[in-house]
């Protein structure tokens, strides 16, 4: 789906209905090509989202929370001082095309009464959110600063004349001559997606395939098809998310030529909201946590290459018994060894065969046989330590597979958890002291079972420590995906329906690392057998006496037991 020109249209009639005279109470941008606008309006306060991401560009209304950085950004501080406390007095599309118009009224210092224009352009890599003074033109600021070595064509720095983006030369589909229209229609060969996209403005792929299709199915009446097919953006929008050929699609209406199963919204803000909540918060997490996950990704890659060379050490120790029979045989056979030798061979009486043993030609045959023996000593006593140590560097390759699966799933508020987490942990220093909001712990999510029974899931390590550990009662039911990174999960009953059970166990298969698999295996088992040993890293237990279901993480379950 793209958000294009026709969808825009419809979402700025669905904005103006809701918002339109509403009061600027709160600014805030959350993440650093977002905003939200909180805006005040018949006695509600609606969050207007408006994003220049070049991914996920879009604007509506949102209900989902959002964490605010310590330090506002400063084009955030700008719009505080110039639109907090102002009215939206008008929402206008550029014709057919993806950039949106917001219009305040506010007074300045001297008390004179100014318009402000807020400019949402929603063009991919090449979106941008514009404030400018409605009387002058001139930029106040913009979300991205793009300077004249970057963009030949306008400038969108502070101070500089606003210039609206190249247009090419195509017809509003809202706007454009009837008769016009029919002449291009009738003549067009072939009337396909792709002509109408050339020729009419704002008009994605999907919109202009699903027009294509209903204008070839009846060719008699053309002009009728595209009338009735443009007043559906402002007379009967049923706002729609299908399915189809494994992709989402949102649309103002059902389309035709998207044929798959749909789920159906009272407003397109709603729709936008299902739709971009994984896609638009999963790349949120990407950016405030790329450094750390870069950071865990090296540390994992350094702990495999030391598990490897510890594994090769293990090797060698296995091996200490052929030092000490090569020190032996050399000790034995002393007086057949000549002086400076590389090599020599002797008569194996272990084995009654010939064996070949290097040798230092600096030292000694009695030094050589020492080294051996000295060889075989370490190798010997080391073999405890390299077991010791190895089994540390398997369990740090395990928590830090456990922190990586955490940060798949975590939403941006987690990300400061998982941060002070890795810094206790000794991962990563702490940043230098400065007065900062203190981190509230965050909770784990709550379910509810189909009979009514409260489900509990840690979403990372913390949150795993403290429900498993503190939280849940020694009756309550434990389930964790089986050998793999995942969530804790905790039935709040002792004797749970094998409903519930299985409802639990498809919530600790899909907080996993085998999410996107079938058939994952869970174990559960009463907390009392639970525990987490002496010294070990936040989230790992061990545990006994457990059972195992196979389920398949499904989504649609997940969301019905948040509901």
């Amino acid at each position: 789906m793209s958000f294009d020109g026709a969808f825009t249209h419809a979402m700025v009639a669905e904005l103006k209905q809701l918002l339109l005279n509403g009061r600027i109470s709160k600014i805030h941008q959350p993440y650093q090509h977002e905003l939200m606008l909180v805006v005040r309006n018949k006695g509600k306060n609606q969050t207007l989202l408006l994003s220049a991401h070049a991914s996920y560009a879009r604007i509506h209304l949102t209900t989902i929370p959002y964490k605010n950085p310590d330090v506002p950004p400063n084009f955030c501080m700008m719009l505080r001082k110039h639109l907090e406390g102002s009215i939206l007095q008008q929402i206008e599309q550029v014709e057919n095309d993806r950039i949106v118009h917001f219009t305040f009224s506010k007074r300045d210092e001297l008390g004179d009464l100014q318009d402000l224009v807020l400019i949402a352009e929603l063009m991919g890599r090449h979106s941008n959110i514009i404030l400018i003074n409605k009387e002058s033109g001139r930029i106040l600021d913009t979300i991205k600063h793009i300077g004249p070595s970057q963009n030949s064509y306008r400038t969108l720095l502070p101070g500089a004349e606003y210039i609206i983006p190249p247009q090419k030369e195509q017809l509003n589909p809202f706007q454009a001559d009837a008769e016009k229209v029919f002449h291009l229609l009738s003549t067009a060969d072939p009337l396909d997606g792709r002509f109408l996209q050339q020729t009419f403005q704002g008009l994605g792929r999907d919109t202009a395939n699903e027009l294509a299709a209903l204008l070839n199915k009846q060719p008699q009446q053309k002009l009728a098809v595209w009338s009735d097919f443009w007043q559906s953006f402002d007379v009967s929008v049923r706002p729609t998310l299908t399915i189809f050929q494994n992709k989402e699609y949102v649309t103002p209406f059902p389309f035709s030529t998207l044929a798959g199963e749909q789920q159906g919204f009272d407003t397109l803000s709603q729709l936008l909201d299902a739709y971009y909540e994984g896609k638009a918060e999963r790349d949120r997490v990407k950016q405030q946590g790329n450094e750390l996950i870069q950071k865990v990704k090296n540390d994992r890659k350094k702990t495999e290459g030391k598990i490897i060379k510890l594994n090769q050490t293990l090797l060698d120790t296995e091996n200490a018994e052929e030092y000490r029979i090569k020190g032996e045989l050399l000790t034995t056979f002393i007086h057949q060894i000549e002086r400076g030798a590389s090599e020599t061979t002797l008569d194996n009486y272990y084995t009654n065969e010939p064996i070949t043993i290097q040798l230092s030609p600096a030292l000694s045959p009695a030094q050589n046989a020492q080294k051996y023996f000295q060889r075989y000593q370490k190798l010997k006593g080391g073999k405890r330590t390299v077991l010791e140590q190895l089994e540390k560097a398997e369990q740090e390759l395990h928590y830090l597979d456990s922190v990586l699966s955490q940060m798949e799933l975590a939403t941006p508020a987690d990300i400061d958890i998982i941060r002070e987490e890795l810094i206790s942990e000794g991962y990563i220093r702490p940043a230098k002291a400065r007065r900062k909001k203190k981190t509230q712990p965050s909770k784990p999510e709550q379910y509810t079972a189909s009979d009514g029974t409260a489900i509990l899931v840690g979403k990372n390590n913390l949150q795993n420590d403290t429900l498993t550990l503190k939280t849940a009662r020694k009756t309550d039911i434990w389930l964790h995906a089986k050998n793999i990174p995942g969530s804790h999960v905790i039935i709040r009953d002792s004797d749970p329906s094998d409903d519930t059970l299985e409802e639990a166990a498809v919530l600790a298969a899909y907080f996993s690392k085998y999410r996107l698999s079938s058939s994952v295996p869970v174990d559960y088992v009463a907390v009392k057998h639970v525990r987490k040993p002496n010294g070990a890293r936040p989230g790992f237990v061990i545990y006994e006496n457990q059972q195992t279901l196979y389920v398949t993480p499904e989504k649609e379950i997940v969301e019905k037991l948040k509901k």
